[in-house]
């Protein structure tokens, strides 16, 4: 499809929230250069909820994220093949008068470009599915392109023959958001083997880990507990960009393709969000900011609960609470931990349907994270604020004991904390592992 004429832009279908990063220049080969230890905290100004302003121009920014080096430096890439994309609303980067447009808009508009297909992760390509809601496929109502979607069903996840035929190439655009848990990379991987099944090239546009690609944290995986939720022995807190995952993938984990990596140009581990003059689209409904991102990857594991992580509020993932929970107390007992980089206060917060299935209108009492430091790890903390919530609960606790297993990639946390360790002792066992990952990530890196 090469017409460029279309009744409106498509990324003005598409909702904002705050403002992201994104952004280097390359191919899957592209060398990873010296920089900070792998297993060091990320600065904590790269996740503290000082969003991006919206009136950046491109010259004001200095990252470009993977589709503007595809479009400016590596049109051969995709010249003259007919290309399907696998992205959503989290598609998009600055036009040239310092607006934002999105990366359908520009496939379409561009004379040397076929595209044939759309793709749909998680939340649809629209990103305003909830989380687990099942997305039909159907037609782009702007460029009347086929919309397939990659979670309309539970056993359909992955792009089908049929779906692929036509199309010489795959693109993958997403934003995601550097924890394990998030399903966009697990599409990434599946579309992947499609695409090497196809026999066609894999092309990774690349975007920065919006948290950071320092800090290494959590539990890795144990593969007998693979699911759509965390295929990959990765840990929580992982800190690659969807195009070092993919290379990993490739080279790891046994996921074969013709990939091509499209980096970020000018993205460096340890920089802020706020520094790249990007834009933060919520990847999903309920991460709204790079406050809740940051919080994710420890947070998350409450959603394995009988505790609410606030969905359904404006602070979803940085908050926990039931309505049995008194958050005083809570707050009281965690910041008596002297946990780093993090203090507890004590909220109140009513779930709002449909985002919170646990307590809907219900005002809940509980505990709000707030970061300080690059010395936060929200992982560890999350455990320790486990065990203090388990214990206040009392019979009120319930383990949602498959979900929870999942997200923590074992059984092993569950069956400790039951057991009555102590946090510390329930993670003692994540270095030696986190360091066998740290290894094991670094040929992949690109970014220094």
């Amino acid at each position: 499809m090469t017409s460029t004429t279309r009744p409106q832009s498509l990324f003005t279908l598409f909702p904002l929230l705050g403002a992201l990063a994104c952004g280097a220049s390359g191919d899957a080969s592209a060398a990873r250069a010296p920089g900070a230890e792998a297993g060091d905290p990320a600065p904590v100004a790269a996740v503290s909820g000082v969003e991006a302003a919206d009136s950046q121009s491109p010259s004001a920014s200095p990252v470009r994220v993977g589709i503007d080096v595809l479009l400016s430096d590596s049109i051969h890439v995709v010249r003259g093949r007919r290309v399907g994309v696998v992205t959503n609303h989290t598609g998009i980067s600055h036009d040239s008068d310092g607006g934002l447009i999105h990366t359908i808009d520009r496939l379409v508009a561009h004379p040397e470009i076929d595209l044939v297909a759309i793709f749909g992760p998680e939340h649809g390509y629209r990103g305003e599915a909830e989380a687990g809601e099942h997305v039909a496929s159907g037609r782009d109502p702007v460029t009347g392109l086929p919309v397939h979607s990659l979670y309309g069903s539970s056993d359909r996840r992955k792009p089908t023959p049929d779906m692929m035929k036509g199309i010489d190439l795959m693109l993958f655009d997403i934003q995601d958001i550097g924890a394990r848990y998030y399903t966009y990379v697990s599409t990434m991987a599946l579309a992947m083997e499609a695409a090497g099944e196809a026999g066609i090239p894999f092309v990774v546009l690349d975007r920065p880990n919006p948290i950071g690609g320092v800090a290494v944290q959590g539990t890795v995986l144990d593969p007998e507990f693979a699911t759509f939720v965390g295929m990959f022995p990765v840990p929580m807190r992982h800190g690659l960009t969807p195009g070092e995952l993919a290379r990993l993938m490739a080279g790891e984990f046994g996921v074969e393709a013709s990939l091509i990596v499209i980096p970020v140009d000018g993205w460096r581990r340890g920089m802020s969000f706020d520094e790249t003059g990007l834009p933060w689209v919520a990847p999903s409904p309920n991460m709204p900011n790079i406050v809740s991102a940051l919080h994710y990857p420890g947070t998350c594991l409450f959603e394995g609960t009988s505790l609410s992580v606030g969905r359904g509020t404006d602070r979803p993932f940085q908050q926990v609470g039931a309505p049995w929970i008194d958050g005083e107390a809570l707050a009281s007992s965690l910041n008596a931990v002297g946990l780093p980089g993090v203090r507890f206060e004590a909220t109140t917060f009513t779930p709002e349907r449909p985002g919170d299935r646990k307590f809907p209108e219900t005002a809940v009492q509980g505990v709000r994270f707030v970061a300080l430091d690059e010395s936060y790890d929200p992982t560890r903390t999350a455990v320790a604020a486990l065990e203090a919530a388990r214990f206040q609960s009392g019979e009120h606790w319930e383990w949602r004991v498959s979900h929870f297993d999942r997200l923590a990639g074992t059984d092993e946390l569950r069956r400790s904390l039951d057991a009555g360790w102590t946090w510390e002792r329930a993670v003692a066992s994540w270095t030696e592992p986190l360091q066998a990952f740290i290894a094991l990530r670094t040929p992949y890196l690109i970014y220094p």
